[in-house]
């Protein structure tokens, strides 16, 4: 992989001097707070709590049953078909390329010949675990948790190992189901840094899983997929599956449908328009033509005078809002994965997705069950008053609980 002119060397030595000058800052415990992105500062804070920067190597998994659960793995057939093109990619751009499982474990690997050597010196092979509990802050990590293509630039690394790395890595699916399975990754050296880095490590990941698609269906992902009727994640990210099949959304039709679900009795054309445009200047026209694209794409089962879903319908916000008002403080936080169609401009939307935040919040305020609140953690990571609160409760019942260090670790991660 060439370098362009956009990434140039003295532009690359500046994002770099930046990220070092950041990193330095955090592990020197500066007052101020590091300029990176958000979501590599809340890696940080929550590489803090569980292991050091000085960290030499990732751990190792078993070797006997990393080949195992590999060989069993739906990946397994699809990145061997692609093996050769794979190879390719790394020995033209001097890469590593990984593909990992769920929990970050490197399921197979192969490198140029450079990298190779230097992926070798830090357990970037099968068997090595880049979780961020084990390594710190890492692009494969960052992207099973994002559920997004992630790329991160040499001292962004929470482990100073790999502080001469660029990484991109990208989310893989089960077409049949959306269920992870793990990631793609390309990584090398900070100074070959690309702009179409993080797109490559997308668009094999999206090859990746249309082999997964020719290889036939897998039972131990099927058996836990929802099946009948639409299944909706929109909290936090934006997923929809219809009869067990995986749906390709855009914001808007989200949005359409999280309005349809919130409101099963049915909505007009003019009450839909005020609920997702709100003051803006939008024609009927407009959203006529998304509710027939989305229609369909739901074959047909999107009812009209008035707007309304004509099947059975799961999701995740309306678990959190049914847990919530029964008082299940553990379920609502456990389906809580954050904002509501993140980043949407509906008005009705916007203040449910406050709503959300709210209720889920007061209820572990007012039960702090201090497995809700590590779990919590990971949707509100500057809360420190629902830690403080489920840490007085640990203290308050007297009793060794196994989640204190964690609370404790947590807690003083945020200062």
């Amino acid at each position: 992989m060439s370098r362009p002119s956009g990434g140039s060397s003295e532009g690359l030595h500046g994002r770099r001097r930046a990220a070092e000058r950041a990193w330095e800052s955090w592990v020197g415990r500066e007052p101020a707070e590091p300029e990176v992105r958000p979501e590599i500062l809340e890696s940080w804070q929550r590489s803090d709590a569980a292991t050091t920067p000085a960290v030499t190597s990732a751990p190792m998994a078993d070797e006997d049953e990393t080949s195992a659960y590999f060989a069993s793995s739906p990946l397994h057939q699809a990145v061997h078909d692609l093996a050769e093109d794979l190879r390719s990619v790394a020995d033209d751009g001097d890469l590593v390329v990984a593909v990992t499982d769920p929990q970050t474990r490197i399921l197979w690997t192969y490198g140029g010949r450079i990298m190779r050597r230097k992926a070798e010196s830090v357990n970037f092979v099968a068997g090595g675990r880049w979780d961020e509990a084990s390594i710190g802050t890492n692009a494969l990590n960052l992207a099973l948790r994002t559920d997004a293509t992630t790329t991160v630039f040499s001292a962004e690394h929470y482990a100073s190992i790999v502080h001469s790395w660029v990484c991109w890595a990208a989310p893989l699916h089960d077409p049949r189901t959306g269920a992870q399975l793990g990631v793609l990754d390309l990584s090398t050296t900070w100074d070959r840094a690309h702009p179409l880095g993080a797109t490559t490590a997308q668009a094999l990941a999206r090859l990746v899983e249309s082999r997964l698609g020719a290889v036939g269906p897998s039972p131990s992902t099927l058996d836990h997929a929802p099946v009948r009727g639409l299944h909706l994640r929109l909290l936090g990210r934006v997923e929809g599956w219809l009869d067990g099949a995986r749906l390709l959304l855009t914001r808007r039709q989200s949005e359409i449908l999280a309005l349809l679900v919130l409101h099963p009795e049915g909505l007009s054309l003019e009450q839909l328009h005020a609920r997702l445009y709100g003051d803006r200047q939008v024609s009927s026209g407009t959203l006529k033509a998304e509710v027939s694209h989305l229609r369909s794409a739901l074959g047909g089962r999107l009812a009209s005078r008035p707007y309304r879903l004509d099947l059975p319908v799961t999701s995740d916000f309306l678990a959190v809002r049914d847990a919530v008002r029964r008082g299940d403080v553990r379920a609502a936080v456990e389906a809580y994965g954050g904002d509501l169609v993140p980043g949407t401009d509906s008005p009705e939307l916007a203040d449910t997705a406050d709503y959300l935040a709210v209720a889920v919040r007061e209820a572990l305020l007012a039960d702090p069950d201090p497995v809700a609140a590590v779990r919590y953690a990971e949707a509100a990571p500057y809360d420190t008053d629902v830690l403080d609160a489920a840490l007085a409760r640990v203290d308050r019942d007297g009793v060794a609980h196994p989640l204190r260090p964690e609370l404790l670790a947590l807690r003083r991660a945020r200062g």
